[in-house]
């Protein structure tokens, strides 16, 4: 059977529809029905074994965390609305529910058949599991963490409130990906405007479940309105965009399952455009590497924006949780404020891939070793140095009571912990491809554990933030942690330099001028 027998004039759209989607689906490698059931015996032991205790230790242990009154439930409330949604519109401008396999996808659009019909039914399915596992997700965690459904009222508000919310949030994942740029900033506004609106309707009330009451109304009207126009707007969806996309996404998802997901993130690295002959000076001489390093960031301006909201927020919360290390929530705002620098560390310049690229090339103009990292770090390094520091200080400004008297400790937190999270970044972006060593089986009582060898490997960044800071914080002097923090550091480097060979080639390049 060709395609041109699958769409033949003489069938119904709908069928020939179905046609091709039965074909794609009897290719080799569909999956087999052992292959099904041992997912659902995965799924079975997972239950047996992690749930159902966790779900019995809840139900007979108090909540960790108690909603509390009414009324100052909704502000948190509309605060996690409007994040689900900015979150669900900027997911679906990457990988948004319309990607498919790129051979189905140009099966289907070389057709006459209208883009609704086989790419609406996708749509639907895709945003009913969406929408599904959102809401089954959110009642778990309510249940599992706090009091929510210990009152039958509280319970039937914020179950009306989370459906509302999990509808929202698949209908604006759509949404993101069908519409242009200026309708999703429109959204976004809109969504903050409704929540402001409804936060200050909650305080003004006397009654607190007027305001959830009215926060789950007006969720379910967004979403309806949202889903209704959303759908609508598939038919005019750009096909060229989303057949660049499905390739991407393809292509990101093949990395990903052979153990190399920091290439499938590189992949969604904005393309850099503009300022290409600011580089230079008009007399042919490169610019400084400061001044480099600050054109190539404002060729992605997006990225970089972000990233220096990063660093001057994680600069912020790293500070106070500095200031307070004796205390538990401190530290965790430390770990949180550390791990965004780490975020917009990478973000804030695009100098990091180039820096990898470069190290793992042979050194064919044979360059002083020390050069590349000089020329290539000087931008990253200031740039997040500086982030952190100024959003440190704007905590220390404003509440100056709070730290005044432990300010030379905390300065010496807050440059440890930068060092450690540069370090941590360049470990990350030195990585390659996945050692095969890593797949190798660890045998233990406990069982195998060489899965938890390959997740560290992948988040390897994060672990070494995580870790450092949680270490720095447990010991009781501040010149102490800052000098284990410049020691993880500087066995990062060395780490990343081996990864990429140029450690060696570097050393001998020396000792063979010498």
């Amino acid at each position: 059977m060709t395609t041109d027998t699958l769409v033949a004039p003489g069938h119904d759209a709908a069928n020939r529809v179905r046609a091709v989607r039965q074909r794609h689906a009897r290719r080799g490698d569909r999956g087999t029905v052992r292959g099904h059931a041992y997912t659902l015996y995965l799924v079975a032991l997972f239950a047996v074994f992690y749930l159902v205790p966790v779900v019995h230790a809840r139900s007979t242990s108090p909540a960790l965390v108690s909603v509390g009154p009414l009324a100052e439930t909704v502000p948190p409330a509309c605060a996690l609305a409007v994040a689900v949604c900015w979150g669900a519109q900027v997911t679906g401008r990457f990988w948004g529910p319309l990607v498919v396999q790129p051979f189905l996808l140009h099966v289907l659009m070389s057709t006459d058949i209208s883009p609704t019909l086989y790419l609406g039914t996708i749509a639907r399915r895709r945003l009913t599991y969406a929408g599904t596992a959102g809401l089954l997700s959110v009642c778990a965690a309510a249940y599992l963490a706090t009091d929510l459904f210990d009152d039958l009222d509280t319970a039937v508000q914020g179950l009306v409130s989370v459906l509302g919310l999990s509808a929202l949030a698949a209908f604006a994942w759509l949404w993101g990906q069908v519409r242009a740029l200026r309708d999703n900033l429109v959204l976004a506004c809109a969504v903050g405007g409704a929540a402001l609106v409804v936060a200050g309707v909650s305080r003004a009330a006397p009654d607190g479940a007027v305001g959830l009451w009215l926060l789950a109304g007006v969720l379910a009207t967004t979403a309806a309105a949202l889903g209704r126009a959303a759908l609508g707007s598939i038919r005019s969806a750009d096909l060229a965009r989303l057949a660049r996309d499905s390739a991407r996404a393809s292509q990101a998802q093949a990395y990903a399952w052979t153990g190399t997901l920091h290439h499938a993130l590189d992949l969604y690295r904005p393309e850099p455009h503009g300022f290409t002959s600011a580089l230079i000076h008009p007399d042919g001489r490169l610019r400084g590497h400061l001044s480099q390093g600050a054109i190539r960031a404002l060729r992605t301006p997006g990225r970089a924006s972000a990233g220096v909201a990063l660093l001057l927020i994680g600069g912020a919360v790293l500070t106070h949780g500095a200031a307070g290390r004796e205390s538990e929530p401190a530290l965790w705002l430390w770990v949180l404020g550390s791990i965004c620098v780490y975020l917009g560390s990478g973000w804030v310049g695009e100098t990091w891939r180039g820096l990898r690229d470069e190290l793992t090339l042979a050194p064919l103009f044979g360059g002083w070793w020390g050069g590349v990292l000089a020329r290539t770090l000087v931008w990253p390094v200031v740039t997040v140095t500086s982030g952190t520091l100024l959003g440190g200080g704007l905590a220390v400004v404003v509440r100056w009571e709070h730290h005044s008297g432990r300010t030379g400790g905390t300065v010496l937190l807050v440059a440890g912990s930068v060092v450690l999270v540069l370090g941590a970044r360049f470990l990350r972006e030195m990585k390659l491809h996945l050692p095969l060593e890593l797949l190798l089986p660890i045998v233990t009582p406990l069982g195998d554990l060489s899965g938890l060898r390959l997740v560290a490997w992948q988040f390897d960044g994060f672990v070494v933030v995580a870790i450092g800071i949680a270490v720095m914080g447990a010991l009781p002097s501040a010149a102490g942690a800052t000098a284990l923090a410049i020691g993880v550091a500087a066995c990062c480097v060395w780490t990343g330099l081996r990864r990429t060979g140029w450690a060696h080639r570097g050393l001998l390049s020396r000792l063979g001028r010498v």
